[in-house]
């Protein structure tokens, strides 16, 4: 079993999806998100750029991720679709979806929780970053993305206190060769990248609802630390825009840099 990741490892346990991208593995680097986003004017292709360690990972509204050596999986996938921007609602739920249904194939219990994390045993186990860059219309349009993903694989206590709070970890996952299960991911996350150019989330909404970590549970939809709406979670809509019931009747929530939270 290879507890090191390699590029030439990696490509040939790829499929049709997965061999669209270049696959790159670095020891080191300060963000994977953040080296695609530099290079996206240079990219002729999807490009996959896997670390053994990130000095500064990123996650959502600009917080911090923390790894270590071995035990996260830290990876970007830049990803060109024909589509603008305001087409690629609902990206991080069906991103999501690959990304659940690949740990579950795999015997992890998973389950997803809206807008764009992986909870196992009601812990964060995975979360996910997109960012996006228009290409110019004179190149052929459509947007970049940057799709960024960490996932614990074996946390220590050093780290879970760093972090400030419980999260989960797979060490059944851990356990596994790191270079198969970055090819499942990469031949899922392609495909799905695929369908949803084609088909947008209308094509995932099925398959995330039946994930649903809070569904027809209170929960809280916060707002920079402030509570905007509670209520009974019933799902997401083909936009990926999350159902509520609340007090004063149906809510539709649209992800943005809101939080939930269990009531």
């Amino acid at each position: 079993m290879s507890t090191t990741l390699h590029t030439n490892q990696i490509i040939p346990l790829l499929d049709q999806y997965g061999s669209l991208a270049d696959v790159e593995v670095v020891e080191e680097t300060g963000s994977t998100n953040a080296d695609l986003m530099a290079r996206l004017h240079l990219l002729q292709a999807p490009v996959l750029r896997v670390a053994e360690r990130q000095t500064a990972g990123r996650g959502r509204a600009g917080r911090v991720w923390r790894s270590v050596p071995g035990g996260v999986l830290t990876f970007s996938l830049a990803w060109r679709f024909r589509r603008q921007a305001q087409g690629l609602l609902g990206l991080p739920l069906a991103v999501g979806v690959a990304v659940a249904e690949v740990l579950l194939a795999q015997s992890v219990p998973v389950q997803l929780k809206w807008p764009n994390d992986i909870l196992k045993d009601g812990k964060k186990l995975a979360g996910i970053l997109i960012e996006t860059s228009p290409v110019p219309d004179q190149d052929g349009g459509g947007t970049w993305t940057v799709i960024g993903i960490g996932l614990n694989l074996s946390i220590p206590h050093e780290l879970e206190a760093e972090i400030g709070r419980e999260v989960a970890d797979a060490p059944w996952l851990a356990q596994m060769d790191r270079n198969t299960l970055m090819a499942h991911l990469l031949n899922a996350l392609a495909k799905a990248l695929q369908q949803f150019e084609q088909q947008g989330f209308a094509a995932f909404t099925g398959r995330w609802n039946s994930m649903h970590a809070y569904a027809q549970q209170m929960v809280r939809i916060l707002d920079q630390g402030q509570i905007v709406h509670e209520g009974t979670a019933l799902g997401v809509d083909a936009n990926g825009c999350l159902s509520l019931l609340t007090a004063q009747g149906p809510v539709t929530v649209v992800a943005g840099d809101v939080s939930l939270r269990p009531v």
